[in-house]
């Protein structure tokens, strides 16, 4: 009887473990996850809290010390502020805040409306600006026209060490949308 209930215990912590776990990741709720975001009109932001409530992640808004205007955001004058910075590899504008405690998170969302085929400077800043060595990095992406492939490879290719998993552009995503495309993560 003794061996029966160990065989019992033993089966039980296996399946529990294993529906835990998809393709070796274990479930984004079990997990301490961050949405990290920018957002510059407010669509970003609108899928970054719906992540977060399908997650149970915390968000953190990625500001700029300087708020964009209107006209920083005309990509048709190539001296609007956006303009510029994009133009320039090594732009960083300077952010409001650092993440405090991001040592906590193991999973980190990373959001942002695609500028010229490519996240905003003010990405990189905040990747610059922490410790993401050993987390999982997923960006997501909102854009009129462009897809999110071209960024994230520039992610990867500027930020090689980090662990990238694939991203995903969520111009029109609803709670539904998001939830599948997390538990195919």
């Amino acid at each position: 009887m003794k061996h029966f209930l160990l065989t019992v215990a033993a089966v039980a912590s296996i399946c529990v473990t294993a529906c835990a776990q998809k393709e070796g990741r274990t479930d984004m709720n079990t997990q301490r996850t961050l949405v990290a975001y920018f957002s510059a009109t407010g669509t970003t932001a609108r899928v970054a809290h719906e992540i977060a409530d399908v997650t149970g992640g915390k968000l953190f808004r990625i500001d700029p010390q300087t708020p964009y205007s209107d006209a920083d955001l005309n990509w048709n004058n190539p001296q609007s502020r956006s303009s510029v910075e994009m133009s320039d590899p090594q732009s960083r504008p300077a952010i409001k805040a650092d993440k405090e405690n991001i040592a906590d998170y193991d999973t980190i969302f990373i959001g942002y409306p695609i500028w010229w085929d490519l996240a905003p400077r003010a990405v990189n800043t905040f990747i610059e600006s922490h410790n993401l060595a050993g987390k999982v990095l997923i960006p997501f992406a909102t854009s009129g026209s462009s897809g999110i492939g071209n960024s994230v490879a520039a992610l990867k290719k500027e930020y090689p060490d980090l662990h990238w998993e694939k991203g995903r552009l969520l111009n029109h995503a609803n709670r539904s949308t998001i939830k599948e495309w997390i538990e195919k993560l």
